[in-house]
């Protein structure tokens, strides 16, 4: 594969998490008892996909492998707000498509949307404001920010091309491509000249054109990883149209009606589906073939499949002119650029309260809790609090905690360490 050219990458993203609420109370000459007005944390920043039409690859993604964006602000007193994280924006080029790496569903694809947020920030956590009651009047807690998104995601870069050139390496497409539209592929006579996919614009008209790729050489094995054909063959998935090149010279010793056949097995056995796309099939290099026999048996063969056949010589620009026009009038018939939908569902943020926590006594008596419900929940708590205290007393209660642990054989005034706080258990 070409240093320059990378149509895959793997990279971990993380939204920004939510700020904390304050905790804070109103404080102006001649008001007494002015009451809890701590804000709102600010929201976490979402991290945001957007195509670049200037991009081509995804070499950007090659050396950096994490993206985090800005957490949200805690709130401040007198009822103030924290500010939210800002957006982290993620640059793509046009047609990627964005799986999650775990289970290889497809979350979205960027050929049909300019913009996509991939992982959207915490929410900020509630000021000491909200938990004011009339029994409640001064509570000296407030909730922590919850914590944004997180995912490991695969990018896959499927190129937006109406047209796919494919056959085996050598066989004149890199030429043809060249002749029919501006572009400037690297063109040599041997094996693999093509290390990237190369886009061209073919334009016969004012009214009439279209999206033309030269697809790197499918050799034998491709659609199992063999050669270079198998990290691109995924470039043909979007081509409505498929022109199948076939060198007809015999200047390799090569067998056209065999090449056909052998490319044609490889496209069935990646995709099947791939294999039924309409398909041109042009004999190219006639103009040094020794002889018509090869040509000829090839037009037989495939014209005995119902598909059409094309003579041409792309180094002298014979029968090229013909080619894209039939492309051209086929592309009428056909679908746009196929578009894929999402698969993945999304799992909810909210960590589950009903996963009971892990419990382990140690050496010295200590019974050690931990879960990550529990982490949520001592985030919320301020132990400075009596009143912020009971409520947390009240939740481990209620949550079966203490049940387990008098199951377990835990005994008044027995240590319970939970992460950082350790107390004393009373029944």
């Amino acid at each position: 594969m070409a240093s320059g050219f990378i149509d895959k990458a793997r990279i971990t993203v993380r939204a920004g998490a939510g700020g904390g609420g304050a905790v804070a109370f109103h404080r102006e000459k001649y008001v007494a008892a002015g009451g809890p007005d701590g804000g709102d944390g600010g929201r976490g920043g979402d991290i945001v996909l957007k195509v670049d039409e200037h991009m081509s690859t995804l070499m950007d993604f090659r050396y950096k492998r994490k993206y985090v964006a800005a957490d949200g602000t805690p709130g401040q007193g007198k009822n103030c707000s924290g500010r939210d994280g800002e957006p982290l924006v993620i640059r793509v080029p046009r047609g990627t498509v964005v799986r999650d790496s775990e289970s290889g569903e497809i979350i979205c694809d960027m050929a049909g949307q300019d913009s996509f947020v991939l992982c959207r920030g915490g929410r900020g956590g509630w000021g000491n404001q909200h938990f004011a009651t009339p029994t409640r009047q001064v509570p000296h807690f407030a909730k922590a920010g919850l914590p944004g998104q997180e995912r490991d995601v695969t990018l896959e870069l499927k190129l937006l091309a109406d047209v796919g050139l494919v056959g085996f390496p050598n066989v004149g497409k890199s030429t043809l491509l060249s002749v029919v539209t501006r572009a400037q592929p690297k063109i040599a006579n041997y094996h693999f000249t093509t290390l990237s996919p190369n886009l061209g614009v073919v334009a016969l008209d004012e009214n009439t054109s279209f999206v033309l790729a030269d697809i790197p050489g499918i050799i034998e094995g491709a659609s199992e990883g063999a050669g270079l054909g198998h990290d691109f063959l995924r470039h043909i998935d979007r081509c409505r149209l498929l022109i199948h090149v076939v060198d007809v010279s015999g200047s390799e010793g090569r067998d056209p009606v065999a090449d056909f056949e052998q490319i044609n097995a490889e496209l069935e056995q990646y995709s099947p589906e791939l294999a039924k796309r309409p398909m041109l099939v042009a004999g190219n290099k006639v103009d040094i073939a020794p002889d018509r026999e090869g040509l000829e048996a090839l037009k037989a063969h495939v014209e005995g499949l119902g598909l059409p056949f094309f003579e041409m010589s792309a180094a002298a620009h014979q029968g090229t002119r013909e080619l894209m026009w039939a492309a051209a009038q086929k592309l009428q018939e056909l679908p746009p650029i196929t578009v894929y939908e999402p698969t993945f569902v999304e799992r909810p943020l909210q960590v589950d309260m009903t996963e009971p926590p892990t419990i382990e006594r140690l050496e010295d008596g200590t019974w050690m809790v931990d879960g990550p419900w529990l982490r949520q929940l001592m985030a919320n708590v301020n132990f400075g609090d009596y009143e912020s205290r009971n409520w947390f007393e009240r939740q481990l209660r209620q949550s079966g905690l203490y049940d387990r642990l008098e199951e377990l054989g835990i005994e008044d005034g027995d240590p319970i360490c939970l992460y950082n706080l350790e107390f004393e258990y009373q029944r």
